[in-house]
């Protein structure tokens, strides 16, 4: 996963993914992007839930918990998220959702596997640096997620389309925000989980929405001639 992450990031330095404002033909058939939004999501929030519960560790405290911060993220991203967004009418390829189906099933497998079966998590886990510092992380990162997602949905008022520039808090800062605070979170994860499976979804997450925030600020500023030129992509002040 961490080779195929490093791949990804070098493709999308030249191709953008077909998807949202970059949607684009020849990619075969398109379904309802918010069906596209759940078939892509609900794996890895079901399937996650099946491969935990066949582990020897499932019924364990640490495990559970971590069971509990990966359904926060994925049942909002799934089955929530989904019916707050305004795309009605809207079409994504189908070929996009099946790959990130992929993926997702990979990615749940390996790391619900590790936590619920492969790993070792006795309960002094919970008092240890790395899930302290690691839960911290990975809250804070999903609310930023959370907040920057809010942010960009209220941009347009029901009826309108189109695009507007988003302001205050971090979107005065970088381009990207909700992608920064969802790099932050699988850090955290990857930390609190202390595993090799955690590190590979972090990198691979920082390798697939790390360009595409890069490509948000260039389409930004091609866009809007009045779009602040001090904002950076995803890193305050650095990238």
């Amino acid at each position: 996963m961490i080779a195929t992450g490093v791949l990804t990031a070098l493709s999308l330095h030249f191709l953008s993914a077909p998807y949202g404002r970059y949607d684009r033909s020849g990619w075969g058939p398109k379904i309802p992007s918010r069906l596209g939004w759940i078939v892509m999501e609900a794996p890895a929030c079901l399937g996650f839930l099946a491969v935990f519960l066949q582990g020897q560790h499932r019924f364990e405290t640490v495990p559970l918990l971590f069971l509990a911060l990966w359904q926060l993220h994925y049942l909002h991203r799934a089955f929530i998220f989904p019916f707050r967004m305004r795309v009605s009418g809207k079409k994504m390829p189908a070929s996009v959702a099946l790959m990130a189906v992929f993926f997702n099933t990979w990615n749940l497998y390996i790391n619900a596997r590790h936590i619920s079966h492969l790993g070792t998590y006795p309960s002094g886990w919970l008092t240890s640096p790395q899930f302290l510092v690691g839960v911290a992380l990975f809250l804070g990162g999903y609310a930023v997620n959370l907040w920057a997602d809010t942010v960009l949905l209220n941009l347009r008022k029901p009826g309108e389309k189109g695009y507007k520039i988003p302001h205050g808090g971090l979107f005065n800062l970088v381009a990207s925000p909700n992608y920064l605070g969802e790099i932050v979170e699988w850090v955290g994860w990857a930390i609190l989980t202390w595993s090799l499976s955690g590190w590979a979804f972090a990198v691979y997450t920082a390798a697939n929405i790390g360009p595409r925030a890069l490509t948000h600020l260039q389409w930004y500023k091609k866009t809007f001639p009045d779009y602040p030129s001090n904002r950076k992509a995803i890193i305050p002040y650095i990238l």
